[in-house]
């Protein structure tokens, strides 16, 4: 059960993380116009397309021992995020974040610029049509999105094996003891790992799926 719970808790801070970066900066991106928005649209989208260890090593030149911001974390504070479940929160979070950035994006763009012009007009500033009129317009594709992150940082595997590693008890998910029950030869630990990753994931992209059609309706 100490992988199934470590997974879980690091889906959920990782999911809930990826909503704040994702959901600001979908907003962001599809009501302003500056300089610089195409390459910070491409950047926050290269999780999707680099492979896991390669945005585990980036993760590893950012906040490892060594790293710009790590070091600074260590000598300020004594804190160092490698193999930690921290770390794992991290990696899972960058990993999945695209998704939940491009669902926002598209919820945002195909919300009715004409009711958020109104409310403005009505002297509601920036934030209150935000959270008055933008994010409940948009809320089922948000909320899809996040779903379909949350089953993403459930699999994390490579990015999160070169941040926290595999230390059993402290940084091993669900998709690490499947592999280390594959290399162990213990088959049946297996095969019910997998089966409780499936069914989860199955049931995640199900609901996820549904949300999107009512919210394109």
């Amino acid at each position: 059960m100490t992988p199934l719970l470590l997974t879980l808790k690091v889906a959920l801070l990782a999911t809930a993380g990826a909503m704040v970066v994702g959901v600001t900066a979908a907003f962001l991106l599809s009501r302003g116009k500056f300089w610089g928005r195409d390459l910070a649209e491409v950047v926050l989208s290269l999780p999707l397309v680099l492979p896991p260890t390669v945005l585990g090593y980036y993760l590893l030149v950012l906040i490892g021992r060594h790293g710009i911001f790590g070091r600074w974390l260590h000598e300020t504070f004594n804190i160092s995020l490698i193999f930690t479940w921290q770390g794992a929160v991290l990696a899972a979070m960058v990993v999945s974040l695209p998704l939940v950035f491009k669902s926002a994006g598209a919820a945002f763009a195909s919300v009715n610029k004409q009711c958020e012009e109104a409310a403005a007009t009505l002297g509601a500033s920036g934030m209150t049509v935000f959270l008055r009129v933008s994010l409940p317009l948009a809320w089922r594709g948000i909320l899809a999105g996040s779903m379909m992150a949350f089953a993403r940082a459930m699999g994390e595997f490579g990015a999160t094996l070169m941040v926290a590693g595999n230390l059993p008890g402290r940084t091993q998910t669900l998709s690490m003891a499947v592999y280390d029950a594959v290399q162990g030869g213990d088959y049946q630990q297996a095969n019910y790992l997998v089966l409780v990753i499936t069914v989860v994931s199955t049931i995640i992209l199900y609901g996820s799926g549904k949300l999107l059609q009512t919210s394109w309706r």
